[in-house]
């Protein structure tokens, strides 16, 4: 029986690693509760291995570190562990000011100088592709964008005026593969046999990330599809302790608050008020000499 390939078949090795938004840091997010300076190069490592299994380019669309002046220390170790064949682009992290002007002081400027990366033109934070900004690469035949841009599937928050990965596709066909960053939510988004991949960032540094699942896209040229491997990670690592302090915090602001709509009457000047407030909740007087320090 004659064998037909499948809608995901693909043939021979990946064309490139597509990835993103890795914000490599020296400290400690404040939900994670291992030890995530180890976590985070586990992750490099996988990718590097990949790199050195299929021996093409990883290419990664901006935010390399989670901010624009990493130490030496973190410098160091980003020389020893980056994959080969490295192609990144400046996203807003790794700006000074968000500024492509001051592009020149950053971190991966310095490891472009010590030929650990590479920075062809590109798509960088806030570029406009319809000016020419863009990565071809002269390692593919079709046509590649990668861009440092806000885009989503679905919505991400109310009133969010970013263009829709949908609306991407349609308004710059004449790529076949866009890949974008910033969004640190994975998806993969398809028209009329064109694609944006955005591959979500590499490591869990919020909250609202604990049921996220960290992958790369291996990215096959001659069909222009894309196939997730995702990253090891360690289950119940991520804390949401943080955020319920400061729900803890602010329900006690909103109840110091809300008993200030007790009988006081309108006429009395805000002194008075206040005095009248402090002595009736028998707020301490070293708190009411704070508050009297700041009004004056």
């Amino acid at each position: 029986m004659k064998r037909t390939k499948t809608r995901d078949s693909f043939s021979g090795k990946p064309t490139a690693i597509l990835t993103s938004d890795w914000h490599l840091r020296e400290d400690q997010p404040v939900c994670r509760t291992d030890c995530f300076w180890g976590e985070q190069w586990k992750k490099v490592q996988f990718i590097r291995k990949l790199q050195e299994e299929y021996q093409c380019p990883v290419i990664h669309a901006g935010d390399l570190f989670n901010h624009w002046k990493p130490s030496p220390y973190l410098l160091s170790l980003t020389i020893l562990s980056l994959p080969k064949d490295f192609f990144t682009i400046y996203g807003n992290h790794d700006l000074p000011q968000h500024n492509l002007e001051l592009a020149n002081k950053c971190g991966i400027n310095t490891l472009s100088a010590a030929k650990t990366l590479q920075i062809p033109d590109g798509c960088h934070w806030n570029g406009d592709p319809n000016k020419g900004s863009f990565i071809h690469y002269h390692l593919f035949e079709r046509s590649v964008l990668v861009w440092h841009v806000m885009t989503y599937q679905t919505k991400p928050w109310p009133g969010c005026t970013d263009p829709m990965a949908a609306k991407l596709l349609r308004k710059y066909p004449q790529y076949d593969l866009i890949v974008t960053g910033h969004n640190h939510k994975p998806f993969v988004e398809e028209h009329e046999g064109r694609l944006l991949v955005n591959p979500g960032s590499l490591t869990r540094q919020e909250a609202d990330q604990i049921d996220f699942k960290p992958r790369v896209y291996l990215w096959y040229e001659k069909e222009n599809k894309v196939k997730s491997v995702y990253l090891p990670i360690e289950q119940g690592v991520i804390t949401r302790e943080h955020i319920e302090k400061i729900e803890e915090r602010d329900g006690r602001i909103e109840a110091f608050i809300s008993r200030l709509d007790e009988d006081w009457e309108a006429e009395m000047n805000f002194e008075e008020n206040l005095e009248r407030f402090a002595k009736t909740n028998k707020i301490r007087s070293k708190v009411m000499d704070i508050v009297y320090k700041a009004i004056d």
